[in-house]
Parts: C-alpha cells; sequence; structure tokens
C-alpha cells in the first residue's frame, strides 16, 4: 500500500470537505459465508482502503474534524495470538495507532459502547445506511441515546449524509500514486490478454483461457480479478454478464474475454475479441471494424469538458449506422435511434468510472446534468455489437458477439489510454493468435 503520510492527507481533505461540525462513520463489511463454515477471501471495504489502508475485518473508522481529541479513531479487532495462530497476524489496537495513524483505537467490541460519545454533538453524521444492517442498528441505538441526553447538553446529529457527498467526490479524482497504480494493472491485464490470445485455440475450454489469465494476474503480482471473469466463445459472447466459462471453444467462433487485474486494490477493467482460428471471417471482420472505429473516435473524444453521454451518445449513432449497414436494422440510423431500435444489439452504456471499484464511485451529474469530465478522471470505452444466434439477422452474423474495452484516464489535453499495449487492431490481434 502507499505511505501513511497518503493515506493522512486523505483523512484530511475528507474532513475539510465534510466541515468541523460533523461526523463521519466508515466500516468494513462483514465477513461472507461461501458455504458451510467457509468463508470468501476477505476484500476491505474500498472507502476504508481510501481512507486507511488497513485491510483486516471487524473495523470501524470513525473521523471528528475540528475536536481536540481522538480526531481519527479506529476500532479494530485486538491482538490475539491464539486467534492470529489460526487466521495470521492482526495490527490490534497499538498497531492502528502506530502503523495506520489513528489518535485513538479500540477493540472492535467497544463500538457500540462508545459510538455515541463520539458522534455527540455533531451536526451531521456522515455513514452509509443501508449497507450494514448490524451497524445501522449500532447507529439508531446511539441517535436514541443522544436523544435521551438532550437535556444533559448531549444532542444527536441533525442530519445523515450519504458519503457520496464528499468522499466519494475525493475518489473520482486520482492522485498520481493511484494512476500509477492503475497504470500496473493494467499492464498485467494486457499480458494476460495477450496470453489468453495465444492459447485460446479450438479445443480448448473458456475455463482453461480463464486460468491463464488468472495464473498471469497472480504471477505478476496482482490479487487476482477486480471481477468475475467473463470469457464467452461463439454465442457465449453475445451474453454480456456470462460467467460459467465452461464451453468448449469451437473453430470459427469469436471469443470475448473481459478480464481486468485488480493490483493493490485498484483494478483495470479490459475486454478484447478475437478469433479462435487466428483470423477473423470476413463477416465477423466487418462487425470488428464497425465497433473498433467507434471505441477509437469515442476515446478521440475523451476530454476535458465532454461528458460520458456525450460518448455514449455518439457510439450509439456509430453503431446504429452499422447495423443499418449490416442488415441488422432496416431504414434510417436516425430512425432507429429514435425508436431505440439499436438496443436489440447494443443494449448498455458505453463508459463508467474506474478505480478501487470497477464501477467506481462518483457523481455521474452536477445540478441535474451530465457532468463534464476533468482531468484525473478514470473512465471505460466499451461499445459492441451483440448478435445471438436466436436473432431476427442475416444468418451469416448470428452469434457473433464483439466488445473492446479499454481504461482511460482524462488528462489536462485529451486523454492517455492506459490499455494501449493490449492488441485490438485487426493485425494485431490475428498475430497475437498465432
Amino acid at each position: 500500500m502507499f505511505d501513511p503520510a497518503i493515506y493522512a492527507a486523505r483523512r484530511d481533505a475528507y474532513m475539510q470537505a465534510i466541515g468541523p461540525g460533523a461526523v463521519a462513520v466508515v466500516r468494513s463489511l462483514p465477513e461472507r459465508l461461501r458455504n458451510g463454515d467457509a468463508v470468501h477471501v476477505f476484500r476491505q471495504h474500498s472507502d476504508l482502503v481510501y481512507l486507511t489502508g488497513f485491510l483486516e475485518p471487524e473495523t470501524t473508522l470513525v473521523l471528528r474534524p475540528g475536536a481536540e481529541t481522538e480526531r481519527v479513531v479506529m476500532f479494530v479487532r485486538p491482538s490475539d495470538p491464539e486467534a492470529e495462530l489460526w487466521d495470521g497476524r492482526r495490527a490490534g489496537v497499538d498497531g492502528a495507532v502506530q502503523q495506520y495513524g489513528a489518535d485513538a483505537a479500540y477493540p472492535a467490541a467497544e463500538l457500540p459502547a462508545r459510538l455515541w460519545e463520539l458522534i455527540a454533538n455533531r451536526d451531521e453524521l456522515h455513514y452509509s445506511l443501508g449497507l450494514d444492517p448490524e451497524m445501522d442498528r449500532m447507529i439508531g441505538a446511539a441517535l436514541v441515546r443522544l436523544r435521551k441526553l438532550e437535556k444533559r447538553g448531549k444532542r444527536p446529529p441533525g442530519a445523515v449524509i450519504d458519503p457520496r457527498v464528499g468522499l466519494h467526490e475525493l475518489r473520482l479524482f486520482k492522485r498520481p500514486e493511484e494512476l500509477a497504480t492503475l497504470a500496473t494493472a493494467a499492464r498485467i491485464s494486457c499480458e494476460a490478454h495477450t496470453a489468453a490470445m495465444a492459447m485460446g485455440r479450438p479445443g480448448v475450454h473458456e475455463h482453461q483461457i480463464e486460468a491463464t489469465i488468472h495464473h498471469t494476474f497472480r504471477s505478476r503480482g496482482g490479487a487476482g480479478p477486480g471481477y468475475n471473469i467473463i470469457v464467452g466463445a461463439g454465442d457465449n459472447a453475445t451474453i454480456l454478464h456470462y460467467i460459467a466459462n465452461h464451453s468448449q471453444v469451437s473453430d470459427g467462433d469469436l471469443v470475448l474475454v473481459d478480464a481486468g487485474c485488480e493490483y493493490q486494490h485498484y483494478t483495470a477493467d479490459v475486454t478484447r475479441t478475437w478469433p479462435a482460428s487466428g483470423r477473423f471471417t470476413a463477416p465477423q471482420r466487418r462487425v470488428y471494424e464497425a465497433v473498433l472505429a467507434t471505441q477509437k473516435s469515442a476515446i478521440a473524444m475523451a476530454r476535458p469538458g465532454a461528458t460520458l453521454d456525450d460518448l455514449h451518445d455518439h457510439c450509439i449513432r456509430r453503431l446504429t449506422e452499422a447495423m443499418v449497414e449490416l442488415g441488422l436494422l432496416t431504414g434510417s440510423a436516425a430512425e432507429r435511434v429514435a425508436d431505440q431500435s439499436f438496443r436489440k444489439f447494443y443494449m448498455h452504456g458505453t463508459s463508467h468510472w474506474l478505480g478501487l471499484d470497477v464501477h467506481d464511485v462518483g457523481a455521474y451529474t452536477r445540478d441535474g446534468k451530465p457532468r463534464p469530465l476533468e482531468p484525473g478522471m478514470v473512465i471505460t470505452v466499451e461499445p459492441g455489437l451483440y448478435i445471438a444466434a436466436a436473432a431476427d439477422a442475416p444468418a451469416e452474423l448470428r452469434g457473433i458477439g464483439v466488445r473492446i474495452e479499454d481504461d482511460v484516464v482524462i488528462t489536462a489535453d485529451g486523454c492517455e489510454v492506459l490499455t494501449a499495449a493490449c492488441p485490438k487492431e485487426i493485425e494485431d490481434v490475428e498475430r497475437a493468435c498465432r
């Protein structure tokens, strides 16, 4: 993770954003059972990662801007030699202070008893209601207790504010250390996609391609995928979130892979499509070229002042024109945009924020209007065409699914494509498949 000073600066920026009369409570989500008594690998809540770098479960951060004492308070699992023998070392209460910058730290079990005092006499409580029922109950109990103590000079916060107002706005703009980490995640992802192209031939199974991607992610130092890997061959490529990954690749299939490496908690998000045989057929090439030209022209639009709606509307127009040319739709492209017939073959958005989460946080609108892009934002650009085998379409196009996705940083004068090393030009893709 990053230097402790970086997390301290982030906390300071967040506390400055919410103001000296506020209090913020950020808690890790609980560990989740997989089945029986086996748990899923724990992944810290991204807000806590951003503010502390502390990766253990059962953690709560309380920020009290302007407080004379206990401005940064953490509740953590205490040191426990027996538990650590089984499940690994803990930072403990002392580590939360000495290593992670808390002014004070307490065992996690003390949170219900101490919470009311920490939020008392604050104007606003910044907290995400509805994510953790247990924490919601603790917050509710603290508010009820403070309501009863008002005559004694202890009052509850007057409003509960969603963290998106302050914290998620900070997360939207990536600092240099974040961009460097995302660049590493992107590089590893590109290596994984290139390795998958080299082995994803007819006869292999989708799960074998997935295994190659996993191996590349982990062997290059990544934590693994930042989301469920999609490997769809043939008609499976027309299913947007296909994750079964169990079919065998056949000669003549296109293979669509959507996979991004998570590196130090930041994730890439990359999609490439390639011919299993090593060469695109003429119909596949026509569909692929339409998507590629659309994607490249949309990336060229990604600059300060443009909006994600601008990029999406552009992709809709270009892809609808292609649908008419390919014989997927009849009439004029303008008519098919107006009646939304294009959604038969292009039904998802073009872009989203990217960072600690694959669909990262941050408001998409400002004052009810699409917000302009600004330097430091990181987005995806991912148009596609999906022509299912059962679709009412020319026979030679049925079963073709193509999506091309890159990760893009908005810069002062345009953008930088973090995933530019991943083959997407037809000649480069075919070369990678040989």
